[in-house]
């Protein structure tokens, strides 16, 4: 410490101000003002340059080379998962998927099952989207089981949460691995490592719990389906979406797997190396998807191009918000932000994953917003990414997505969708919902920071 405290200058207090000032700008126009994130995110992009004392032109180029930059290593990739996520729902897959798993599956095992019919449609879809196409269906099995509502709702809400903060294609991960120069193979396996007994932990586990806690949510009667979809017949079988869904993470996982066991110049690993790479990866998903899940259900060239289409309006906002955090990310490395944090966590001997956790945590519990907290804090801690193996780099990802998950509160959106789909009030919500996310967040990063010790 007293080495850090001699080779710490005044420039460097500078930027630690400027650091907290920005952040504290972009929070308190999310939380209070209610700007919008891609805003917020610009303006104190804005503020951290000039308070840190960067040129004009060299801050604006900082940020514009950061959300190019971004938007060329992670745009692409979720417009795919965004169009492979239409298909699944539009053509019936995902109706499949649910009517297979839990025709199979009763009693006991229901809170299991829920918890993996939200894990494979949460694959390819966003947090929100994933939630409006479960809430049907864990109120369906509610109303016919008897059973409580949060007993079968909070593992759904589990599966898809670990997904959206941890697993490779969501947008989050996908953003941190792009700043930090992660391997998403690596994340993915690392990913699923971890995020397997979180889920079975947050999900049917505290779902016992949070059951008890609120034992008497009632959704809106306009939310409960009277009965399942006619269209049966025209929906594409379970094992073909299956495949489909499961298609890229595969492919992203033997080319991982590849990329340990076989050699640079092995004739196997260079075509893994293509198409397991995630662009190549989702786009051969969405294109046999095209196959398997649009002609059984009919769906002709017209229909399957509308639905292409349609898919990518409701991911513009979510991409220019990733896309502005890598501007933020980038303007933080050119002022010099993250040498200084990479200087004081080596001095204070403090483990990088601990670190992303806690700075994710922190920009999470301000903003409410999960991308915000993680594509800001891989902006914060990314050289310290220079110094781990990919291994490691790898974990760093997972530490940053398990800190965006803590304890989500009413200046989260989600708060309120769970709030308003289950009929609970803001406390009901806060003992339920806001639990289960602190407990993804403790429990995950208490699994990884005993991998980053072993591994």
């Amino acid at each position: 410490m007293t080495t850090l405290a001699a080779g710490w200058t005044g420039h460097d207090t500078r930027l630690i101000l400027a650091t907290v000032l920005a952040i504290a700008v972009i929070v308190v126009l999310i939380s209070r003002l209610k700007l919008h994130p891609l805003l917020a995110l610009t303006i104190g992009s804005g503020v951290l340059g000039l308070v840190a004392g960067m040129p004009v032109d060299k801050l604006l180029k900082s940020f514009e080379s950061g959300v190019g930059s971004t938007v060329a290593s992670v745009g692409l990739l979720i417009a795919f998962g965004a169009m492979l996520g239409k298909l699944l729902a539009d053509s019936g897959g995902a109706d499949r998927i649910v009517d297979t798993i839990l025709g199979r599956v009763h009693g006991k095992g229901l809170p299991w099952a829920m918890a993996l019919v939200a894990a494979l449609i949460g694959l390819p879809m966003f947090f929100e989207i994933g939630l409006v196409m479960l809430i049907p269906v864990v109120l369906l099995v509610a109303k016919r089981s008897g059973k409580p509502v949060l007993l079968l709702g909070i593992p759904a809400l589990a599966g898809l949460s670990v997904l959206h903060g941890l697993i490779p294609p969501h947008p989050g991960p996908l953003a941190a691995a792009g700043a930090l120069g992660a391997n998403v193979g690596i994340t993915l396996a690392l990913g699923l490592l971890v995020g397997i007994p979180t889920v079975v932990i947050a999900g049917p586990l505290f779902g016992r719990v949070a059951a008890r806690w609120v034992p008497d949510a009632t959704p809106p009667p306009r939310l409960v389906p009277e009965s399942e979809s006619t269209e049966v017949d025209k929906r594409p079988s379970f094992g073909a979406t299956l495949t489909t869904v499961l298609l890229p993470v595969v492919l992203m996982l033997l080319k991982a797997l590849s990329d340990i066991t076989l050699g640079k110049e092995n004739a196997v690993r260079r075509v893994l190396d293509f198409v397991g790479d995630p662009l190549v990866a989702l786009l051969l998903a969405v294109l046999v998807g095209m196959v398997t899940l649009g002609r059984p259900a009919g769906l002709h060239r017209a229909k399957l191009s509308s639905i292409i289409s349609d898919s990518l309006a409701p991911i513009a906002g979510i991409m220019l918000i990733v896309a502005a955090g890598g501007g933020f990310k980038q303007t933080l490395v050119d002022a010099g932000v993250g040498d200084v944090i990479t200087n004081l966590s080596t001095g204070a001997h403090l483990s990088p994953l601990l670190l992303g956790w806690l700075v994710a945590v922190a920009i999470r519990l301000a903003t409410g917003s999960a991308t915000v907290a993680t594509v800001s804090a891989a902006g914060i801690v990314a050289p310290l990414a220079a110094t781990l193996d990919p291994t490691h780099n790898a974990l760093l990802v997972l530490a940053i997505g398990a800190g965006s998950l803590f304890f989500s509160h009413v200046n989260d959106a989600g708060f309120w969708l769970v709030k308003e789909y289950f009929g609970m009030s803001v406390g009901q919500t806060l003992k339920t919902w806001s639990v289960m996310e602190t407990v993804i967040s403790v429990v995950s990063i208490a699994l990884i920071l005993p991998l980053g010790a072993l591994l």
